[in-house]
């Protein structure tokens, strides 16, 4: 009877199975879309040439580096309103949507400073100029559309912080279906539009941008969710508002800068080592983010409930939401991890149907081997999801930020420099540098998680 009664609660209870997945699948299978985009779009770009491929990447990264800060902070609105909603203060909810909105403007204007000195950027950087043509074009185009990317998060997180996940799934889904139609007509130059290679993907993304933001806006100032939490009502400035969300919030998008800077230089790096190097990492993140990335899906849950619980003052509750959610990570990214080790040509096929054989022999070779890295340190990956996720829906912003702003520096980004232009060592052992740093952070998020200090913090005024 008490095992009967414990699976009941592990399943029904605050904090259980069912109530984790009620939040996390739509967020699963919305990052999914987007990896799954993603995925296409690099499919495609290696159809078209090695060059375009081994650009995307990295020029895709240093765009998301530079907006990570201002998303880090848009996307913490999640957290308040998690809170408020837990804490019974729902009236809060729309002022406090209004000022993620207004950071996310200011954030994307600022971006548009990295446009001009593009071509200098990727210059310095020193890849082929073959590659660095289209890396210039592949980033600038990209910044033109960074306000939309920063509002899209500040908007998702009014569902995600509610717990209502199902319209992120549909609205996030129709804009990857625009983007992956985009591209195959911008791309190749099908259906009578013109052909623009790498710019016509970057359009493509643009375009869709655009799309999930004006519905996301359409959907959330309804008349409803006025009646609910204020939403067109809210919609002045307040200071006080704006600074807990900065107080709390910018430590979150320094995190993120941070860490998506580390491994930024850790790719840009990798692009020392020759265009096939570069395109052979480029394409094991990119399918490594196909197994990594619905798991965000469930971290996202995990802050949700975590805030809502801390909210509500109930540290049971926020406690099992935790353990229930690592074992369904640890379930998923075991089986994920056995395809990785034992079946990376599975995974390779897209990429092959229509590269050139002579050119993409070595990139595969190189790729399934670096699979089999991915596939040791994805579960230390689980850790660093599921623990990071829990105290900073607490609000442990700060250590977030601090410890990994030390181990990218200490672990990451000085060895990674040292192993590649010091001491001139192989695409294998900076990759066993790049696995070190990420098994070293899940530890360290663990550890944190158990030391228990994330249960006496919140973010929201009592």
């Amino acid at each position: 009877m008490k095992a009967r009664k414990f699976a009941r609660i592990q399943w029904k209870g605050k904090g259980g199975y069912r109530e984790v997945l009620a939040i996390a699948i739509p967020l699963v299978l919305s990052n999914g879309a987007h990896t799954l985009q993603q995925f296409i779009d690099r499919v495609f770009l290696s159809w078209y040439s090695p060059d375009a491929v081994a650009a995307a990447l990295p020029s895709a990264i240093i765009n998301w580096t530079f907006l990570s800060l201002f998303i880090g902070m848009a996307g913490y609105v999640s957290t308040f309103i998690s809170q408020y909603y837990g804490a019974g203060m729902k009236e809060k909810i729309g002022h406090l949507l209004w000022q993620g909105i207004y950071i996310s403007l200011i954030g994307g204007v600022l971006m548009y400073a990295l446009i001009p000195p593009a071509k200098a950027f990727f210059g310095f950087i020193g890849h082929s100029p073959e590659v660095q043509v289209y890396e210039v074009t592949y980033f600038r185009i990209l910044s033109w559309g960074s306000p939309l990317v920063i509002l899209q998060a500040a908007l998702s997180s009014y569902y995600s912080g509610l717990g209502k996940t199902w319209p992120i799934l549909v609205i996030n889904t129709t804009g990857s279906i625009i983007n992956a139609v985009l591209d195959y007509l911008l791309i190749f130059g099908n259906g009578g539009f013109p052909e623009l290679g790498v710019a016509g993907a970057a359009i493509a993304t643009v375009i869709a941008e655009a799309v999930v933001v004006l519905i996301y806006f359409l959907v959330i100032m309804s008349r409803k969710h006025e009646r609910e939490h204020g939403v067109r009502s809210g919609l002045r400035f307040e200071f006080k508002l704006v600074s807990q969300l900065l107080k709390y919030g910018l430590p979150a998008g320094v995190q993120f800068l941070i860490d998506i800077s580390g491994f930024t230089v850790f790719i840009l790096l990798i692009g020392k080592l020759g265009t096939t190097a570069l395109a052979a990492t480029n394409i094991a993140f990119s399918v490594n983010s196909l197994g990594f990335m619905p798991m965000i899906g469930i971290g996202s849950a995990v802050s949700v409930l975590v805030g809502r619980y801390i909210g509500g003052r109930d540290v049971p509750s926020a406690e099992r939401t935790v353990s229930s959610a690592m074992r369904m990570i640890f379930i998923y990214m075991g089986a994920i991890a056995f395809m990785y080790f034992f079946l990376p040509r599975i995974f390779m096929f897209p990429y092959k149907i229509q590269a050139a054989s002579g050119s993409f022999n070595e990139i595969e070779k190189i790729t399934t081997n670096l699979l089999k890295f991915i596939a040791v340190y994805s579960f230390f990956d689980a850790f660093t999801i599921n623990y990071s996720s829990a105290i900073k829906g607490a609000g442990d912003t700060k250590f977030v930020m601090v410890m990994i702003a030390i181990m990218s520096l200490c672990i990451l980004t000085i060895p990674s420099y040292l192993v590649i232009v010091v001491f001139r060592k192989n695409i294998y052992t900076a990759w066993i540098v790049a696995s070190a740093y990420i098994c070293l952070l899940g530890v360290a998020f663990y550890l944190r998680y158990r030391q228990g200090k994330w249960k006496g913090m919140t973010v929201i005024e009592r």
